[in-house]
């Protein structure tokens, strides 16, 4: 699958790409992508049933895999900087252990390489919301508090609204999302191991990288690292000017 994608082109050779986490996108991440791509070339990616790329009945980690595989490919980018948040970490941690060829480090953003229960039950009911009624997002974001009463998880979702001649309705693909079991196919990945080096951001304030966690992620990375920051699962928003000295530091950059 031909993904979407924002580049953040720079004269470097070095390319980083970016893999955005459940009901994301590329557009989630320009604050960060700006400030990277001052020392490297920076592709945002969507993901399948996401943003701006296709859509397909198909959710599984190995197809999100096959798609990065493919992008990198098609773009004839060598030993890529890999970042993926939550289930973009998933996509990420999966490439690396199949093909580490692809990839010269690895960063991964408060995900865990185990196998997680699915847990968005609220989020899935604000997406499966008929919108197309509403006259504003002002009237959409006042009833999907009576769903979700998380204003930053709630206007996050939102991101995923667009507006067309017969109303508001969501961009990304619910229902394709909504019975994959991508996260299941994390088991598979039992006795693989790659030595990318490889940088792990834990947010403090969440619990998708616990400490009992960092034995399984240095048993597949041992050349890993694990940082925590202050934060929640979105770090890189929450965060952003730590996140990114840790990033810099990482992928020894010198920050401005």
């Amino acid at each position: 699958m031909k993904l979407h994608y924002l580049n953040f082109s720079n004269d470097k050779k070095q390319s980083i790409l970016i893999l955005h986490g459940l009901f994301g996108s590329s557009k989630n991440w320009i604050s960060i992508a700006k400030k990277l791509q001052l020392y490297l070339n920076v592709y945002a990616l969507d993901l399948r049933n996401h943003g701006d790329s296709p859509h397909s009945n198909d959710h599984s980690l190995e197809d999100m895999i096959l798609d990065v595989e493919e992008f990198i490919t098609n773009h004839n980018l060598e030993k890529v900087i890999l970042l993926g948040h939550s289930m973009g970490g998933l996509v990420a941690m999966g490439l690396a252990l199949k093909n580490e060829a692809l990839l010269k480090k690895l960063i991964i953003v408060d995900v865990a390489p185990k196998v997680y229960p699915p847990h968005h039950q609220k989020e899935f009911l604000v997406l499966n919301t008929d919108v197309s009624k509403f006259s504003n997002r002002r009237e959409i974001d006042e009833y999907l508090k009576t769903i979700h009463d998380d204003d930053s998880i709630r206007q996050f979702l939102m991101m995923n609204l667009i507006k067309t001649e017969n109303g508001y309705q969501w961009k990304i693909n619910t229902k394709a999302l909504e019975k994959a079991s991508y996260l299941e196919e994390v088991k598979n990945w039992s006795g693989k191991q790659t030595n990318i080096p490889a940088l792990f951001i834990r947010a403090s304030n969440s619990e998708y990288i616990l400490e009992k966690d960092y034995e399984i992620i240095m048993q597949m990375f041992p050349n890993a690292i694990i940082k925590e920051l202050y934060g929640n699962h979105w770090i890189h928003y929450t965060n952003e000017k730590e996140f990114l000295l840790t990033i810099f530091d990482f992928l020894e950059l010198h920050s401005k």
